[in-house]
């Protein structure tokens, strides 16, 4: 018998179906009180799970985000599409047992329930035979799209069958003609069989299409009326047992199917109410005095705030004014809850820091309302002073010519674009003002930066080192790029790397950096 390990253990952690108010106290404690906070995304590097987590994280918590290799897509893996994901299972699982070899507590976290087909079955497989496990169940989907439907599933003697969609059409035709009532899971591209599979059946008419139950931007039709081009892998069909004796939620017809309205998972009717409107309005990086009047009078006139705790913060607390903070990590979902609450009428200011079209927000709110279902709630984007020309402020103007902002952050796209993109600008002989350039998660990357910089930039070329600029805490200083030390910077830092027409000098006051708009001819 195998020795089960007295040192870390591991939590499977149920978040329920989506609505962050659907976590149970158990799993809400584990979370707070975990060492590590473990959670899956495909490339794109948004979690879903981490999302509904975040108002029960604490901060100072270790993160394992665990990227699949692939999701739908094609591979040249050796092994094919299985063999990556089997090689990305075992990877992860090694990197969840260092944590708990070292005796950390690892909360890893499955939307719906860690059980019910869920990624953290494979990570329990590897794990559960040398390491404490527990298991947090939690509300499943099929839960959720029955509430949100309003009517049961099953009642007396009849059978419920949970069905993957991707079964093949014929196969999935005959299970349905054998049950009194089912649940179809792993939607998206799968859609056209399942629809093909619910007529043969003869089950189309009374099957109903349930999209990201209990959250905000949940949706409620007919599975005849949904189109097979809008159909995301969170959604689930649903044919009950019982005949339905209250009226059911549905579409209004004559609709096209990204116009239908969101069922609300409040007291609030969206029916009657006339949309709100989304601004997204840039702080400034840190002192108030750099707010603009515009984004004040935006903050004063606002309904909600939504945004990152700590610039939530930042913005002093109205009577009647709803505060919706979360983590920095779940855009698109912030995205969508003020487009949501926009569209039940609410004006709602998404909060950013510095400038909200610079590495902010302004971005991810433009990218989720060009989803169809948000067509007509207004969005517009207020500029703030951004965090470069703060810091380029303090030492005078090393911005003065030409000049780009890169991200080091490569949690949205991979460590070779970002290299290859300072290589291009230090070649081109740019300033370059460089945002998130390392956080607790992200150290290597600064030494990374200097070594592909010196490859075309003299030793002696200035650094401007700014860290809170406008904050309490403020600091500024210039180096020579050779000297750049990588342990003076954190997440708060701003660099400002020099080009060959940069100079610095000192003052009374300080040093003082330019970028000379002449050249040598």
């Amino acid at each position: 018998m195998t020795e089960i390990s007295t040192s870390g253990k591991l939590w499977g952690v149920g978040l329920g179906p989506g609505d962050p108010e659907l976590v149970t106290v158990k799993a809400a404690r584990v979370i707070e009180a975990a060492d590590v906070i473990a959670f899956h995304s495909a490339r794109h590097g948004r979690s879903i799970s981490r999302g509904i987590a975040a108002p029960y994280m604490r901060a100072g918590q270790l993160e394992e985000h665990l990227v699949y290799p692939v999701t739908t897509e094609t591979t040249d893996h050796p092994g094919g599409y299985q063999g990556a994901i089997d090689e990305f299972y075992e990877q992860a699982a090694e990197r969840l047992a260092a944590h708990l070899s070292a005796g950390r507590s690892v909360a890893l976290l499955a939307a719906g329930d860690p059980l019910f087909y869920s990624s953290y079955m494979h990570m329990h497989r590897r794990l559960a035979d040398r390491f404490e496990a527990e298991i947090i169940p939690g509300i499943t989907s099929v839960s959720a799209a029955s509430a949100a439907l309003g009517t049961p599933l099953v009642e007396g003697e009849q059978v419920l069958t949970v069905l993957p969609g991707t079964m093949p059409t014929d196969e999935l035709a005959r299970r349905l003609r054998d049950t009194e009532a089912a649940a179809i899971m792993k939607l998206g591209r799968t859609y056209p069989g399942v629809r093909k599979a619910l007529a043969e059946s003869g089950r189309l008419d009374d099957a109903y299409y349930v999209e990201r139950a209990s959250s905000t931007r949940q949706r409620v039709l007919r599975a005849a009326d949904v189109d097979d081009a809008d159909v995301p892998y969170f959604s689930i069909t649903l044919v009950p047992g019982p005949r339905p004796t209250t009226p059911l939620p549905r579409a209004a017809a004559g609709t096209r199917t990204g116009e239908h309205r969101a069922v609300a998972t409040t007291a609030l009717d969206t029916a009657d109410s006339a949309p709100g409107e989304v601004v997204v309005v840039g702080l400034g990086p840190g002192s108030a005095d750099w707010t603009t009047p515009e984004v004040r009078r935006a903050l004063e006139d606002a309904t909600d705030l939504v945004g990152y705790t700590t610039y939530i913060d930042r913005v002093p607390v109205r009577r009647g004014q709803r505060r919706h903070s979360s983590d920095n990590r779940v855009e698109s979902e912030r995205a969508a809850m003020a487009l949501d609450l926009a569209r039940q009428g609410a004006k709602v200011a998404v909060v950013s820091s510095g400038d909200p079209g610079v590495f902010a927000m302004a971005a991810a709110v433009l990218e989720e309302s060009a989803d169809p279902q948000w067509r007509g709630v207004p969005v517009r984007v207020l500029p703030g002073l951004t965090a470069a020309n703060a810091v380029a402020s303090r030492v005078g103007a090393p911005l003065g010519h030409d000049y780009a902002m890169i991200s080091l952050s490569d949690r949205l796209k991979p460590w070779e674009v970002v290299a290859q993109r300072l290589s291009a600008v230090a070649a081109a002989d740019m300033a370059i003002a460089i945002y998130n350039p390392a956080s607790s998660q992200r150290t290597w990357q600064v030494a990374a930066m200097r070594e592909l910089l010196l490859e075309h930039r003299k030793p002696d070329t200035p650094v401007v080192i700014g860290r809170d600029v406008g904050g309490p805490t403020e600091s500024v200083r210039v180096v020579t790029l050779d000297e750049l030390d990588p342990a003076e910077v954190d997440m708060r830092t701003l660099l400002i790397i020099g080009a060959s027409t940069t100079a610095f000098f000192d003052t009374d006051a300080g040093p003082r950096v330019y970028t000379s708009r002449r050249y040598t001819r």
